[in-house]
């Protein structure tokens, strides 16, 4: 089976879904601490170290099976706390907020320079940049 990416053709294999395993990887980062231990560790390993199910299995002294029955599990598990919480989901909407802030910030200060000068709304708008900035890096 091949895949076609920007005309070029690839093997299926290598069209892995990459946004999958970031939003994997995102949702451990909100939600990890309510998965075990063992659950967590394997996702670490699988989606952050990028091992095989074969080599977290051989590390772990376990199945190939079983990690990949791990891994599923919790998967799942991140998946259903994200949509009963939706914490990751606000997490992107607040900090696309906050770009937009800052984009408005800084389209204010450079209005403000060319039209009128004003030293209290260049002070305010920096501020409000500043924040802004701040915000969207936590």
């Amino acid at each position: 089976m091949f895949c076609l990416y920007e005309g070029i053709k690839f093997l299926k294999v290598w069209c892995v879904p990459v946004a999958k395993n970031m939003e994997m990887a995102f949702l451990c980062d909100f939600y990890g601490d309510m998965l075990t231990d063992k659950q967590r560790d394997v996702m670490e390993l699988y989606y952050n170290d990028d091992l095989s199910l074969s080599e977290i299995a051989e590390n772990a002294g376990i199945t190939r099976q079983g990690v990949r029955d791990s891994i599923k599990r919790a998967e799942s598990q991140l998946v259903e706390m994200e949509e009963r919480l939706g914490l990751a989901r606000r997490f992107r909407e607040l900090r696309a907020q906050m770009e937009i802030v800052e984009t408005a910030a800084k389209e204010i200060r450079e209005q403000n320079n060319y039209l009128s000068r004003s030293r209290e709304i260049e002070e305010r708008a920096a501020r409000i940049e500043e924040i802004a900035s701040a915000l969207a890096e936590e």
